[in-house]
């Protein structure tokens, strides 16, 4: 049985839109590419054939993957949200304590985690280590660094 994967409304019309082109022109572009391979001579000794159909292996995976994801995914509701702790979706504002300096995170899952954009998954160890977090605890996280401190100003939506 999958596990229940939760999203905020982008993430999942993300989803919607990678696995529909993965199924749409994805595909077709596979069937192309093992078409003009299988082209190109004697399929026992064609390296070009046993790559392409090697690459739609993946490919189906990975639709297989993402309608599992989307058959298991629930939107999370923002506007409910508790700001009192660090919860899935919440915007994180903590000040790393070695550096001085003040850094914004989003908690997301693990399928939306983007850091140059500033989502972190709930699974990673920092991720982990603000779950539940309040705004004045301060966060001991072991990373392989060493240990990261962070402390939490400001919880948000």
């Amino acid at each position: 049985m999958s596990e229940i994967r939760y999203f905020s409304k982008e993430g999942l019309d993300k989803l919607k839109q990678e696995l529909h082109e993965l199924q749409t022109k994805g595909r077709a572009d596979m069937a192309r590419q093992i078409a003009e391979a299988r082209e190109k001579g004697d399929l026992s000794e064609n390296a070009e054939y046993d790559a392409a159909k090697e690459a739609q292996g993946h490919l189906e995976a990975r639709i297989v993957r993402l309608e599992s994801d989307l058959a298991n995914a629930r939107v999370l509701d923002t506007t409910n949200l508790d700001t009192s702790k660090a919860l899935i979706l919440s915007k994180v504002k903590v000040l790393n304590k070695k550096f001085n300096k003040e850094f914004i995170y989003t908690l997301v899952s693990a399928n939306e985690a983007d850091l140059k954009a500033g989502k972190i998954s709930v699974d990673s160890p920092i991720g982990k280590g603000l779950l539940g977090k309040e705004v004045g605890d301060v966060a001991k996280i072991n990373i392989p660094a060493g240990i990261l401190e962070l402390e939490v100003l400001e919880i948000s939506r």
